[in-house]
């Protein structure tokens, strides 16, 4: 791989080079690989057509996984959230075992690996949110809830320059990875000030499905604002707001 100089950046294929942008910049590199006939053929790429099989799953699994906090994530994922996720996936895909391989999916994998899972890490929960909180996944009500006792923000939360205000904000999701579908509930507090006044409690109740037997999530993040005239802000964009797994129940 090469990076292309000078004033010109070109694009597409010339001769057996082929020139693309990156985040990384612009790029060149030489027309490769093994024909995808023979990929798709040829015994001695069984292992290959497995891990791109597996790959696949991953892929649809984050893309509903996104979809089902899509609202959330608006303002709260960086530029490779996509491919981290997918990367996490596969994790989970691959601590599957009862499928053979090839045919490994979430279902029968270990979902609860997603945990802990940063979706943008500009701004990671992490090392914004220090005030105490306890999730909860109940199967049988179908409440995936939040709990955060009183906390003073300018002590417990690890804003951005340039805030005055934030909120907290969550989301429970129920996933069928094998339908595609899902069913999620959001929530999030008022603007609060990022001051030395106590919040009072904070406590989020996202329903889904009752006795629901799929996987279950409880994503948790904020949001940071700055006040200008009266008016709030999103603080640059949303580039530092903070969004996280913090929960997984599986099967």
């Amino acid at each position: 791989m090469a990076q292309q100089k000078g004033i010109i950046k070109l694009r597409g294929t010339i001769g057996d080079i082929t020139f693309y942008k990156t985040k990384d910049g612009h790029l060149a590199r030489e027309k490769g690989g093994v024909d995808a006939k023979r990929i798709a053929n040829d015994p001695a790429f069984q292992r290959t057509r497995e891990n791109g099989a597996e790959f696949g799953r991953a892929g649809k699994a984050g893309k509903i996984l996104r979809a089902s906090i899509r609202s959330l994530l608006l303002n709260a994922a960086d530029s490779r959230m996509v491919s981290r996720l997918t990367q996490a996936m596969v994790k989970v895909i691959q601590a599957d075992t009862t499928s053979i391989r090839g045919l490994r999916n979430v279902i029968d994998g270990e979902a609860e690996l997603l945990s802990g899972f940063e979706f943008n890490i500009n701004g990671t929960l992490g090392s914004s949110l220090f005030a105490p909180y306890a999730g909860t996944i109940d199967r049988v009500s179908g409440e995936i809830a939040i709990a955060i006792a009183p906390f003073v923000p300018a002590n417990m939360i690890a804003a951005p320059a340039g805030t005055t205000h934030f909120k907290i904000i969550s989301a429970g999701t129920e996933i069928d990875f094998e339908a595609e579908t899902f069913v999620a509930s959001h929530s999030e507090t008022a603007t609060l000030a990022w001051d030395m006044a106590p919040t009072i409690a904070i406590s989020h109740v996202n329903m889904v499905t009752p006795n629901s037997t799929k996987p279950l999530f409880l994503v948790l993040g904020m949001e940071f604002y700055q006040e200008v005239n009266g008016q709030m802000y999103p603080l640059k964009n949303g580039a530092y707001n903070a969004l996280a797994v913090v929960a997984v129940s599986g099967l």
